[in-house]
């Protein structure tokens, strides 16, 4: 398989940056609730590995997954980098001693979390990093002007290549884009969590990619009658009926859903590769979120 069969195809985020819609969220490559060593890293290495032999060119990450452990990981696996591969990372959250996920918003900590994201994935610029300013999954109404002006200036001296915002509402986005091009935007969003609709419409119309994180559901797989009926009248599982409705949903939606078993991204990306019928699509869009 290559980038030209991953299930969705790909989208150009900019003039010099086009990635697969089907990415991998390196989330789960870190231990137990994001936090510490995975128990087997040659499975996390592996999974990475396979990634890049499917034709996946979109990998996202924190350096706060673990901490440091998911992007030291990831250097491990793929570096020196294929030309093709971008990785997507974020700043904005670090992880205390007790595995809490305290903000990090002042500008010394964001030029802190640039250098050691650098540092970590072996780079001398970042290819896009998402500022996430919410809580854990919920925009906070406020001004994101300052540290998003930070990643801005870090912009202008060549440490980052694109930028996009994550964890935020319509109006924090377009905040955003008064001080620098925004990219993509990186919010909580699955079939049966849609508040951001009208943003993903919106953003689509501008041509920005729209990222939703725990597409099957977070730490909670996705619950739903609706979702398993249609599943089961199309002799697929509901995760991959899940990811396929996001990738019909709309042509921005980028998908990263996270694993730590190459047998488990196999079935994702093959599972992402189903076409809804109208009839089915039609049901499962009206799911209540």
């Amino acid at each position: 398989m290559t980038s030209a069969t991953i299930p969705g195809g790909t989208f150009a985020l900019s003039q010099d940056l086009t990635l697969t819609r089907m990415g991998y969220g390196a989330m789960q490559l870190a231990g137990p609730h994001v936090f510490g060593p995975p128990a087997d890293r040659d499975a996390a290495v592996a999974v990475l590995r396979e990634a890049v032999r499917l034709g996946i060119t979109h990998i996202d990450t924190s350096d706060f997954y673990g901490p440091y452990v998911t992007n030291q990981i990831i250097k491990e696996a793929l570096h020196p980098y294929p030309r093709d591969l971008h990785i997507v990372t974020k700043v904005g959250a670090l992880r205390d001693a007790d595995g809490n996920w305290p903000k990090a918003l002042a500008p010394e900590q964001l030029r802190q979390a640039v250098h050691d994201n650098l540092d970590h994935l072996g780079l001398d610029a970042l290819d896009v990093v998402n500022l996430r300013v919410g809580d854990f999954d919920t925009p906070v109404p406020g001004s994101i002007a300052e540290p998003f002006t930070v990643l801005a200036q870090l912009q202008q001296e060549g440490l980052i290549k694109h930028l996009g915002v994550s964890t935020v509402s319509a109006e924090q986005v377009t905040e955003a884009q008064s001080i620098a091009p925004v990219v993509c935007v990186q919010n909580f969003y699955n079939l049966t969590h849609r508040s951001d609709d009208d943003l993903i419409d919106n953003l689509a119309g501008q041509g920005i990619a729209y990222v939703p994180y725990f597409p099957l559901g977070g730490f909670s797989p996705l619950q739903s009658e609706q979702l398993n009926a249609v599943a089961a009248r199309l002799g697929a599982t509901p995760m991959a009926v899940a990811l396929a409705w996001l990738l019909q949903r709309s042509p921005n939606i980028l998908l990263i859903p996270g694993t730590s078993s190459a047998a488990h991204l196999r079935e994702n990306v093959a599972g992402a590769a189903l076409t809804l019928p109208d009839d089915e699509l039609a049901r499962l869009n009206g799911i209540d979120s």
